[in-house]
């Protein structure tokens, strides 16, 4: 029997109308042309720093908007007004009591688990992994670098970084365009049905796969899940679900989407393409760079107690959606923020800020470094195919296709 999903839409009696601004950034929305220029620079321009929306939280729920770099990072570092807990709908959606680990977890419990977690994703951890990383790479780069042209997002940005998270969770290779199919319903889908569904289907298979460790351990994440321990206590059946979860739904789309605007930009900026052909040291600075420009994701919090945000009163229950993406493009923080300076060295908050930033940053540098680096040392020249415009996705901003030739 399908779960009824029941969401409250209602406008909370604390917010004006004036408060009121409409949000380009909806769940299972797409747009054609550059959506920083044309969707995210005019929000600048011309909303206040904190506004409400009607439709930001998927299944189409209102939350508020802080638009300033200074407002994202204080929330981020704020856990007593702001929690995580319920920052996604992936449980709700199938009417269990399960949450993303450690992503989801507030004081005392995240910073134990996190750093449970932790030295799975050190440094030194993700050094190890180069040689395979590099090896992925250039595999898809050598299947169609004497062709001419490729679709840089079906044939190298979904494939090259997944592989290797696919590795680490312990997933099977040959199911990528099922689990990529169920990524797209999860982080694009629009209406909850279809989110619920992808979520059921994650759900059920990744509790398979941890049923099939507890029998046969494996060199892998899950096997990891299942053995490890927080204060002597193993993780529940809930608790390892979560883990999973999170690994699935952060490992599977996050670096390809970073990969597909990246090569976006370089593609439709050659001199910056020219610039790192002639300077590779300069590659990762303009990484940095363009994941402050051309930030994609958005999480969001829960309000706990009534607080103000730069002259505007949340009340608990509020959801606040954090956009890096505003925040990359904040003029009160960077100078010109629509133009990429290779050499600006931003601190930007494209992997949060705070306690829960982002566990997989350093993998994630490693894997858009090495996929940079190989392409312009094995591809000539490349730009975007003529005739093609690029549609992107909305909810978290990501190229659908990449046409690209050379």
């Amino acid at each position: 029997m399908a779960l009824t999903i029941d969401v409250d839409r209602s406008i909370p009696a604390h917010v004006s109308d004036d408060m009121i601004h409409d949000w380009p950034f909806q769940f299972g929305t797409t747009h054609k042309g550059n959506p920083y220029t044309e969707l995210v620079d005019p929000v600048h321009a011309s909303y206040p720093p904190v506004f409400f929306t009607r439709d930001a939280y998927p299944g189409q729920q209102p939350a508020w908007v802080v638009r300033h770099f200074d407002d994202v990072a204080t929330i981020y570092k704020d856990n007593i007004n702001f929690i995580n807990k319920g920052f996604a709908p992936f449980a709700m959606l199938t009417g269990e009591n399960w949450h993303l680990v450690p992503a989801e977890m507030d004081p005392p419990d995240h910073g134990r688990y996190r750093s449970m977690i932790f030295p799975l994703f050190t440094p030194k951890a993700v050094r190890s992994l180069e040689d395979k990383v590099a090896a992925y790479a250039s595999h898809y780069i050598d299947r169609f670098k004497d062709r001419g042209h490729c679709e840089f997002m079906s044939e190298f940005a979904f494939e090259f970084p997944i592989k290797v998270i696919l590795d680490l969770i312990g997933l099977p290779q040959d199911m990528t365009g099922q689990f990529m199919a169920w990524e797209t319903d999860l982080l694009h889908g629009h209406d909850l049905e279809t989110i619920a569904a992808a979520t059921r289907n994650v759900v059920d298979y990744l509790r398979g796969e941890i049923e099939e460790r507890k029998r046969k351990p494996r060199e892998d994440l899950l096997t990891f899940a299942v053995n490890a321990e927080v204060d002597g206590v193993k993780m529940n059946d809930d608790q390892m679900l979560g883990f999973a979860f999170n690994l699935f739904i952060g490992g599977l789309d996050t670096v390809s989407t970073n990969l597909g605007l990246q090569f976006w930009h370089l593609a439709t900026h050659p001199e910056d393409q020219a610039k790192l052909r002639a300077e590779p040291a300069l590659i990762p600075d303009a990484i940095e760079e363009m994941l402050r420009a051309y930030a994609a994701v958005s999480t969001f919090r829960t309000v706990a107690n009534k607080v103000e945000v730069n002259g505007v009163t949340m009340m608990p229950g509020d959801k606040v959606i954090m956009s890096t993406t505003l925040a990359g493009r904040d003029p009160s923080r960077w100078e010109n923020p629509a133009e990429i300076r290779l050499d600006r060295k931003p601190q930007h908050v494209s992997f949060a800020i705070g306690p829960h930033l982002c566990l997989g940053l350093h993998l994630a540098r490693r894997e858009l470094a090495f996929a940079i680096s190989h392409f312009l040392q094995e591809i000539p020249p490349f730009r975007l195919a003529p005739g093609k415009e690029v549609e992107f996705h909305l909810g978290m901003i990501q190229p659908l296709e990449l046409a690209l030739v050379w």
